[in-house]
């Protein structure tokens, strides 16, 4: 039974082995012809991809060609044109070196033909020195025979007109460098009034009406002004000067016009805060005190400038004036440094001169004496200096200076003119005084621009800060006298358009040259 089974089971086995060759050959075919198939399909893919790819480089390669002869034509075309340009230009060229050998060959010819005579003309030259000499030798003998001298003779006489000759010249050369020397020496006095100048220029301080005092602290404010006010009202009332407390920290403003007064309050109330007493009694006693110090202030710098400048025998009244100016500014500078420095330049160009130095400087250090009391008195401030001068017994020739220095009376003698020269040099100086410089330019274009607008002025020049101009006029249209109402007419025109500081000097010069040349 088993074998039976056994048996049946190696049937049925070798059934499906059979049966599994048989399947997996067929499954094998299948999956051969798949692939076959589908390598057909590739190959045809291929095929197709070839043919597209190898049309697209074709229209690339035609395109490319297209375009490298398109760029071909045109580089020959650009080559061609450049080609054709570079002939012109050598053609040209070769025109150009034509005309020039041409011309070369004309030049030859010339030169050759200006040679040929040039020579005829040195062998005719020099046939005629042959016969000049000739000339001349006979010439001589006749001169000999018809003067009665001989060449020795002569030449000594031609020597001595010579001699007389060069004397004259020399003549000329010594006046020439006499001028020359006068000159020297004028361009050399200038020099030295611009050193001195700028040896005493002086700072630039503006101009001052108010002082400013400082506090220790916003509390003394309060006992400054005082219950209901008492305490400002007597420090204003003992110095006439207005005090202002505004919000400004730790500050109190004096203001005023006197200057010394307005000293006098700044030295009282500085005292005042230092002590701490501050009540009306003790105000008037501080302002008292502070009055005599600054007194004793201005009498000590009339006593110093005058001792500066070695002026003595001065009177102790004028003194105190002078120190008074020490108080007093015009433009921003300071009357009192400005005396000095006046008197400075007054003494080197007295020495220069040779006129008396201690007078001179005498004369620059009171020229300004009237301003110390301008504010005081009515009227110019050289003539109110004049009259102080002559009631303190000052000389005829210092009041004279006084006087004249800004032309309130005609300048009559060297020193008054010397005075006004240096109170020139010393208001006019760069610095010296306060005033913007757009102000200056304009005063002096209004100046030259008043003067010009009037008929027969040719031009017209500002000088000397503009306390001058000087106006030139056609000598054919201005005559003498019509040049005097000229100059008022300016003056009056430039007094009723134009603000400025003293005075304009207006100065209109006619001339008439006669020009010939000696030939």
């Amino acid at each position: 039974m088993e074998l039976k089974y056994v048996i049946l089971l190696l049937l049925v086995a070798g059934i499906g082995f059979v049966v599994g060759n048989l399947l997996r050959k067929r499954l094998s075919e299948s999956m051969v012809t798949k692939a076959e198939d589908a390598a057909a399909r590739v190959l045809e893919d291929a095929r197709r991809q070839a043919d597209t790819i190898l049309k697209e480089a074709s229209l690339q390669a035609k395109d490319a060609v297209y375009q490298a002869k398109a760029e071909f034509e045109r580089e020959s075309k650009d080559k061609r044109r450049d080609l054709q340009a570079l002939e012109r230009r050598i053609q040209q060229k070769e025109e150009n070196l034509d005309k020039k050998v041409l011309l070369f060959d004309q030049r030859d010819a010339e030169l050759f033909k200006k040679e040929q005579n040039l020579n005829s003309k040195e062998q005719s030259l020099g046939q005629k020195e042959e016969k000049l000499g000739q000339l001349i030798e006979e010439a001589r003998a006749n001169l000999e025979r018809i003067s009665g001298m001989t060449s020795e003779e002569a030449k000594r006489i031609l020597m001595e007109a010579l001699e007389n000759e060069a004397k004259l010249d020399a003549a000329k050369r010594i006046k020439a460098i006499e001028e020359e020397a006068r000159e020297t020496a004028d361009k050399k006095s200038k020099e030295i009034l611009s050193l001195a100048i700028q040896r005493y220029a002086g700072e630039y301080v503006a101009e001052k009406t108010v002082s400013v005092v400082a506090l220790p602290s916003d509390e003394m404010k309060g006992r400054i002004i005082g219950r209901e006010g008492r305490n400002i009202r007597a420090l204003e009332a003992a110095t006439g000067i207005d005090l202002i407390i505004d919000d400004t920290p730790e500050a109190v403003i004096l203001s005023g016009f006197n200057p010394i007064r307005r000293e006098i309050a700044k030295l009282s109330l500085e005292k005042l805060i230092t002590d701490g007493r501050i009540h009306p009694g003790r105000i008037e006693e501080v302002v008292a005190k502070s009055t005599e110090e600054v007194d004793l202030a201005i009498k000590e710098a009339g006593e110093q400038a005058a001792f500066d400048l070695g002026v003595y025998g001065i009177h102790p009244e004028i003194l105190k004036l002078i120190g008074r100016l020490r108080y007093r500014t015009s433009y921003s500078q300071n009357i009192y440094q400005h005396s000095l420095e006046v008197a400075f330049l007054c003494g080197i160009m007295a020495e220069e001169l040779g006129v008396n130095v201690k007078q001179a400087k005498r004369a620059g250090l009171l020229h300004d004496l009237g301003k110390a009391v301008d504010h005081e008195v009515e009227g110019s401030h050289a003539v109110i200096g004049a009259d102080l001068a002559r009631k303190y017994g000052e000389s005829p020739k210092i009041v004279h200076a006084i006087m004249a220095h800004h032309e309130d009376e005609k300048p009559a003698t060297v020193l008054a003119v010397l005075v006004q020269a240096a109170d020139a040099l010393s208001g006019a100086r760069p610095g010296a005084r306060r005033e913007m410089m757009e102000t200056y330019v304009k005063r002096l274009e209004d100046l030259e621009k008043i003067a010009t607008a009037f008929k027969g002025v040719t031009t017209s020049f500002a000088i000397q800060a503009g306390r001058e101009i000087r106006v030139m006029v056609a000598s054919e249209e201005v005559n003498d006298e019509r040049a005097v109402v000229l100059a008022k007419d300016i003056a009056k025109k430039i007094e009723a358009e134009m603000t400025y500081p003293g005075q304009i000097k207006v100065n209109v010069i006619r001339e008439t040259r006669a020009v010939e040349y000696a030939r």
